[in-house]
């Protein structure tokens, strides 16, 4: 006897149907496990022949063919374990459910139990288009009520959804609070007010923030780069509904999605170690995972010690940081991962640290100076919009306390605001801010008058910037005067914008 229970897989970020069919014959007792499965899929026959002794049914002692179609797709991931265990049971006559309205997602434990499985989000997704119920784990059904109008139903063990299926026992749809859910406001434990002094990098970035814009901190060791970058979310601008989901959508398929607050509502922020491969950086593998510049889609991406990482690490960083996306390649597939993230470096100027500084001798010849800057590359460098040089912070500013700088809440408003000038600016276009314009959108919005023109002219010719680095520059300019609330770009908005690319003057050699 043939049965089918209809499961769903994931490849990349989308989902697709999988039928799981179930065949039961004469011959040696052995399971079958066919459709081109993974490891954590093959193991399956374990988990289910333990589940399905230990909830009361009978695992036949025959011949079980388990196909999982289509079978030309590598099928990962422990979800499939409910949808192999109905099938056996429906196969072998133990009882009569009704399974054609339903997709089975679940893992089971050796004692029938139901555990949390990953990338149950795009898999709703993919439901909810196809117009079906689904019966899943109870940890994992806030995720999936995350789709509107989808019917989900969660149960906790093996028994407990043969007995729903076979409408013997009834399972109440679950319900999503969205009034709880959608009050739930981003909540940080840092604040930009904490930073001592730091006038000129706190206001860079404020610049960032507002536009988007990549930036690479240098500095000597202690003034405060890595204090800055773990602050900067806290003025980032709030994500759209479309941001919500996509964001959500991706830490779905990695596992990182909290049972109890399933919508990421907070700008991701990834700070991967130096030792990190490129393949964990920008994604791949055998299954091909998504990476870190993925995870840190739509919030920041931090680099800490930027030349410590591999210049294979680095240079992988080059087309995600240009295009807002990985494509990954395999023989009988391609995903697409999308990494449009804020980028964020820190180093020092040196391998001491102290090159430059006014109360420390650096210990560095200048041989291994220009080693360790050039670790790093042009092109790479050409593709950060800003660079922010930070001095050593004075004595009086760090016991300084009457002053109170300005909190992050009070720079985000400003931020916001500016946002709103983009919002209208853009509403035409399918970007969100000015650091994703194309070239059409520069020659439109970034006019110069002759007065600014004259100042980037004489500023390419002193510097040599680069065409990359011009519009760089506009880009800049653009948000600089959005964040003054001005039509238009002054003098005064390109000149800022040129003291921020610091490292391609002469001293960066």
């Amino acid at each position: 006897m043939v049965s089918k229970v209809l499961s769903l897989g994931y490849c990349g970020l989308d989902a697709y149907e999988v039928e799981t069919e179930v065949d039961i014959h004469r011959g040696l007792p052995a399971v079958s496990l066919i459709g081109l499965a993974d490891t954590a899929v093959r193991e399956s026959r374990d988990r289910v022949r333990a589940a399905l002794k230990n909830s009361g049914f009978e695992f036949p002692a025959q011949r079980i063919t388990v196909n999982l179609a289509p079978a030309d797709i590598k099928k990962e991931g422990t979800h499939f374990d409910l949808a192999i265990a109905l099938g056996i049971i429906a196969a072998s006559g133990q009882a009569d459910m009704a399974l054609s309205s339903y997709f089975i997602l679940g893992e089971l434990s050796l004692e029938g139990e139901l555990k949390k499985v990953k990338a149950v989000f795009p898999m709703a997704l993919e439901a909810k288009k196809r117009n079906k119920k689904v019966v899943l784990p109870l940890e994992n059904a806030k995720e999936a009520a995350l789709i509107k109008g989808l019917e989900v139903y969660p149960v906790k063990n093996l028994k407990e959804a043969v007995l729903f299926l076979s409408g013997v026992f009834s399972v109440n749809r679950f319900k999503m609070d969205w009034d709880n859910l959608e009050a739930k406001e981003p909540v940080y434990q840092v604040d930009l007010s904490e930073v001592k002094g730091q006038i000129f990098a706190r206001r860079a970035l404020e610049v960032v923030a507002c536009g988007m814009h990549n930036a690479l901190l240098i500095g000597p060791p202690g003034v405060g780069k890595t204090m800055l970058a773990r602050r900067l979310p806290t003025i980032l601008p709030d994500m759209e509904f479309e941001e919500i989901l996509e964001v959500t959508k991706i830490h779905s398929i990695a596992g990182s999605i909290d049972k109890n607050n399933p919508l990421i509502k907070t700008r991701p922020y990834r700070s991967p170690h130096h030792t990190s491969s490129s393949i964990a950086l920008v994604g791949g593998g055998t299954n091909a995972r998504p990476g870190e510049v993925t995870l840190a889609h739509r919030g920041v991406l931090f680099l800490d010690e930027l030349p410590e990482f591999g210049r294979d690490c680095l240079e992988a960083l080059r087309q995600p940081l240009e295009d807002g996306f990985v494509s990954i390649s395999r023989i009988n597939k391609q995903a697409i991962f999308p990494s449009r993230f804020l980028f964020i470096g820190a180093m020092n100027p040196c391998p001491c640290g102290y090159f430059g500084s006014r109360t420390k001798s650096c210990r560095c010849g200048s041989f291994q100076i220009q080693k360790y800057r050039r670790k790093i590359s042009g092109p790479l460098l050409d593709r950060v919009d800003i660079h922010i040089e930070l001095p050593e912070i004075k004595i009086k500013e760090l016991f300084y306390t009457e002053r109170k700088a300005e909190s992050s809440a009070e720079i985000k408003a400003r931020v916001e605001a500016a946002l709103d000038i983009q919002r209208e600016r853009f509403k035409q276009d399918k970007i969100l801010f000015n650091s994703q314009m194309n070239h059409r959108q520069i020659r439109k919005f970034c006019v110069l008058d002759k007065k600014a023109e004259s100042i980037l002219e004489s500023a390419i010719k002193h510097f040599g910037f680069s065409a990359r680095a011009y519009d760089k520059i506009l880009k800049v300019s653009r948000t600089i005067a959005d964040l003054a609330e001005r039509s238009s770009i002054c003098p005064e908005d390109i000149s800022e914008a040129v003291q921020y690319r610091s490292l391609d003057k002469e001293l960066w050699v």
